[in-house]
């Protein structure tokens, strides 16, 4: 921690306050203004938040200029390439990577907790045939706390991590299940016998009566996009699940908070923004004359899947799963598929264009990863779904962490007030 100072002058009263630098292992660092009110008399105005460090964190590190992105220290492009979502998760957790026995029990631990409670099913077939899957995500979710009410006490350890396995190893489950209740389909079980991504496919996709045994390709794919999703920083979902678990609520609700706050089309929702917008193309003929589009600020159209709200270069997510993308759609996709041919089409002329060049507004993550799920035969509204279902392991790390932390406090931004001044009440005769 820094000893240096930042001093703030009211010009009005001429009045001086010194407030403490606070620095960080990587990154700019944050002036402490949680006494500025108490000691000045005002408050500071930051919208979106995009000034404001709203807690210390041990978890994620972005530098969205150089295009650097970090899980607990280890580069995404290691992590990526070389780990299983389970070993990513444990890191997430824990702090370090595991050791072989250490995985083999983190394994063991999430794969017992994939069941579902059998009474989950008449609550799933409560909801109408066509029904959007995040509502049932955020439903389900939140009513989990209903069936596992043995481990709920936020302030026993035990009971934390016990929470945090069980939402690891059941968001799968319960994303499968409400696909297959909005295709009218049997619920699947889970099998013990398959790694965390190829389960997660078997859910998906096999059917009572037909054997399905998920493919290499689609698993790898799979085991990618979990990890690159797994955690963001401070991201308005994560921060959600934060707020709401900074009042003592149980785990299943901050995490259903955090699915709400995902589903917005510009949080996790971008994606299936992204096949809407390949939609109104339609045609690769028809590319060019879009690009322009964006390119005019007069126009409404934007290229969704370009640019990002943190990174200023390219996202480094990006730039792993665009090669996997067109592997998968080399091996696995229909090669008469129009929709991915016209976003491969658009991908070539933006990296290749000089207005999109010079602005930096290179394909994200989010473009990609829409790409890879059409491929995969992962129905658009299960896009989010599949985003929730990675974030769910940054979610419950965040949540962790906070609940440890002996500085947590409940959270209570401040406003600037732009209503009426006081005034009274009139008979409505009167008004």
């Amino acid at each position: 921690m820094s000893n240096e100072t930042i001093t703030v002058i009211n010009n009005a009263t001429g009045e001086r306050h010194d407030f403490p630098l606070r620095q960080g292992s990587l990154g700019p660092a944050a002036v402490d203004i949680s006494s500025l009110y108490k000691e000045a008399g005002f408050f500071t105005y930051d919208p979106g938040f995009m000034s404001t460090a709203s807690c210390n964190s041990a978890i994620t590190y972005i530098d969205g200029e150089e295009g650097v992105l970090l899980y607990r220290g280890y580069p995404i492009e290691q992590l990526a390439t070389k780990a299983s979502f389970l070993e990513v998760a444990y890191l997430l957790l824990y702090g370090d990577l595991p050791d072989e026995k250490a995985l083999v029990d983190f394994e063991k631990i999430i794969t017992r907790h994939t069941m579902l409670n059998e009474n989950l099913k008449d609550f799933l077939d409560g909801f109408h045939y066509d029904a959007h899957p995040m509502a049932m995500l955020v439903g389900v979710v939140g009513s989990l706390s209903a069936f596992y009410h043995d481990s709920l006490s936020v302030n026993d350890p035990r009971h934390r991590e016990i929470s945090a396995h069980r939402l690891i190893a059941k968001l799968p489950t319960i994303a499968a299940a409400a696909y297959k209740h909005s295709v009218g389909e049997p619920i699947m079980y889970p099998r013990n016998d398959l790694r965390y991504c190829a389960n997660f496919l078997h859910m998906m996709f096999a059917t009572p009566c037909e054997h399905y045994k998920p493919g290499l390709v689609a698993e790898k794919a799979m085991n990618l996009l979990f990890i690159l999703h797994a955690d963001h920083e401070q991201n308005a979902s994560t921060s959600t699940v934060r707020l709401a678990g900074s009042s003592g609520a149980n785990p299943f609700a901050c995490i259903a908070a955090g699915i709400a706050s995902l589903w917005g089309p510009a949080h996790g929702g971008a994606n299936e923004a992204v096949l809407d917008m390949l939609l109104e193309i339609g045609d690769v003929k028809e590319v060019p004359r879009y690009i322009e589009k964006a390119k005019d600020k007069d126009d409404p159209f934007r290229l969704m899947g370009f640019g990002h709200r943190v990174y200023k270069n390219y996202d480094p997510r990006a730039k792993i799963i665009r090669e996997v993308c067109h592997q998968v759609l080399d091996e696995i996709a229909d090669v008469n598929n129009p929709l991915l041919e016209l976003a491969m089409k658009l991908e070539e002329i933006a990296l290749n264009d000089e207005y999109f060049v010079e602005r930096k507004l290179y394909p994200n993550v989010d473009f990609y990863s829409g790409i890879i799920y059409q491929a995969l035969g992962i129905p658009r509204n299960m896009f989010t779904v599949m985003f929730a279902v990675a974030r769910t392991v940054g979610w419950v790390s965040h949540w962790l962490e906070m609940m440890s932390d002996s500085n947590n406090r409940i959270g209570r931004p401040r406003q600037i007030y732009r209503g009426p001044t006081q005034r009274d009440y009139l008979p409505i005769s009167k008004r």
